[in-house]
């Protein structure tokens, strides 16, 4: 049962990076000036991840749970954030 659930605990670590690194692409764009991002969406996925994030720190107190949900949370946050920047600074 250990094998199995350090199988688990590697896969839900991988995922987590995995994840992280789809972000990258819109990211990308948004520092290229590239409007890329849903803003409602993304307020959305970081206020959601924003709770996940202090679930897993306050709640739960597992590093693993704490580093993945604080990736998606940061992500999401920067996103949100240049997103926000790149349309007040070139309203359309």
């Amino acid at each position: 049962m250990e094998i199995i659930s350090a199988i688990i605990a590697f896969l839900y670590a991988s995922t987590g990076i995995i994840a992280t690194v789809g972000y990258f692409p819109t990211i990308r764009d948004l520092i290229k000036k590239i409007a890329s991002a849903n803003i409602n969406s993304y307020v959305i996925w970081t206020f959601c991840s924003a709770i996940t994030f202090l679930y897993a720190l306050v709640i739960v107190s597992d590093l693993l749970l704490e580093i993945v949900t604080g990736l998606n949370f940061a992500s999401c946050a920067i996103i949100l954030v240049l997103s926000l920047r790149l349309k007040y600074r070139n309203p359309s």
